[in-house]
């Protein structure tokens, strides 16, 4: 057995192995100490990522030379699209057809305020000249949809805790994070094509655009007819995990016809936790999914981490400032352009504070959007860290400032939204 004890094809698999165990146990520990600390747990998977990365301890493979890098990407990929498939089981579609005009205004102003904002701050040039491998305009656009995303995992941590789910205004947030998740999910199938080298026309944007709403209707149409069929019979079969091993193919399935289809991976992964979401299976599905998710999606935040160079966020450094002066300017961006959604629906009365600070976090999709513009050069590492900034800061200043906006009052009697 000397092949598996040594190295093969230069992968040394005893150091694979010992990263990835460390990687796995310092994942857990840094996410239970920020639980405990009132934070949610993948900012501790990001925080141990960044200590365990290119700028202190140097243990996450991240060099264009180490042979364990590419190894760690496909891990982290994985990690994406078990991400995705479960924020799809988790969305309710008759809960998302039942929404109304409310939350889709607010999802929109959400995702289109923030977008205008950020595009036009990156191509007016007032940041001065940053290098990346694309166009400005590319690049510009990149960093516009970057700040589109809502990360409805914290907000809804908060409202829970805070026992205000029936309010008016959670489900104003909660509906429209749902809507924004979509949206979100589209524009970065868009700016995906960007980063494969599609050059920018308004025409190919509307194929990319056409092509990601077209297979995710054409995916759900036939799915949700021929899935609850499937698993019905997988049901009756005795083998042990026969049901999670069929929905993990799924799931792979559902992502190679996205790709093949020219839209990204993760449409095909959030395709296909919808239609097993309408399963008479969910319920078991999304439990034995769980211990999946758990070893592949912490590898995905910690490689993200682990590509920050924490030293360009230190003003005593050259450059720190620039980089700083960026991350800030975005952040101010992200959370305005958040705060004009709570003021999207003027024909009803809510605590409108609360809901634009709801929508405020970028978290998980924040975090793809900038990890795929990193990899594919569309964002420089200054960039890239400065994004990542904004998604740590509105991951972490939402839950208090939240806290506080519904102190204000939250509309605990409404039946409906409009």
């Amino acid at each position: 057995m000397p092949l598996l004890l040594g190295a093969a094809g230069g992968v040394d698999f005893a150091r694979f192995f010992t990263v990835l165990a460390v990687m796995l146990v310092a994942a857990k520990l840094a996410g239970e100490a920020l639980e405990r600390l009132g934070q949610p747990a993948v900012m501790g998977e990001l925080i141990a990522g960044i200590l365990l990365g290119a700028g202190f301890l140097k243990v996450i493979p991240v060099g264009p030379e180490d042979p364990l890098t590419p190894v760690f990407r496909l891990l982290a990929e994985v990690g994406v699209v078990v991400l995705l498939f479960e924020i799809g089981l988790e969305t309710d579609l008759r809960a998302m057809l039942r929404v109304g005009a409310a939350a889709t205004a607010v999802a929109v102003v959400g995702v289109t305020v923030p977008f205008v904002l950020g595009f036009l701050y990156w191509w007016s040039g007032v940041h001065g000249y940053e290098h990346t491998v694309s166009s400005p305009l590319t690049t510009a656009i990149y960093v516009g949809a970057a700040l589109t995303a809502t990360s409805v995992g914290i907000t809804g941590r908060v409202l829970k805790d805070l026992q205000v789910l029936h309010s008016l205004e959670a489900r104003l947030i909660l509906g429209a994070a749902v809507i924004d998740d979509v949206l979100g999910l589209v524009i970065l199938s868009v700016v995906s094509g960007l980063a494969a080298g599609t050059a920018f026309s308004v025409h190919g944007v509307l194929r990319i655009l056409g092509v990601a709403v077209a297979f995710l209707f054409v995916a759900l149409w036939i799915g949700l007819r021929l899935a609850p069929r499937l698993f019905g019979l997988l049901d009756r079969m005795r083998v042990r995990g026969v049901l999670v091993v069929f929905a993990f193919a799924f799931l792979l399935l559902l992502c190679v016809l996205a790709e093949r289809a020219g839209t990204a991976l993760i449409i095909g992964a959030f395709a296909a936790g919808l239609i097993l979401s309408e399963t008479n299976q969910f319920d078991l599905i999304e439990g034995q999914i769980k211990p999946i998710a758990d070893i592949f999606t912490p590898i995905f935040f910690m490689s993200i981490g682990a590509a920050v160079d924490p030293r360009v966020w230190n003003p005593f450094e050259p450059g720190g400032h620039q980089t700083l002066a960026i991350g800030g300017t975005l952040f101010a961006i992200a959370v305005i352009g958040k705060l004009a959604s709570g003021w999207a629906v003027p024909w009803r009365h809510f605590n409108r504070l609360a809901v634009g600070v709801g929508m405020a976090p970028r978290g998980e999709v924040g975090l793809i959007f900038a990890q795929i513009g990193l990899t594919a050069g569309i964002l420089s590492n200054r960039l890239f860290s400065a994004i990542l900034l904004v998604v740590i800061a509105t991951t972490l200043v939402t839950p208090p400032l939240l806290q506080g906006a519904l102190r204000r009052g939250a509309t605990l009697d409404a039946d409906s939204v409009p």
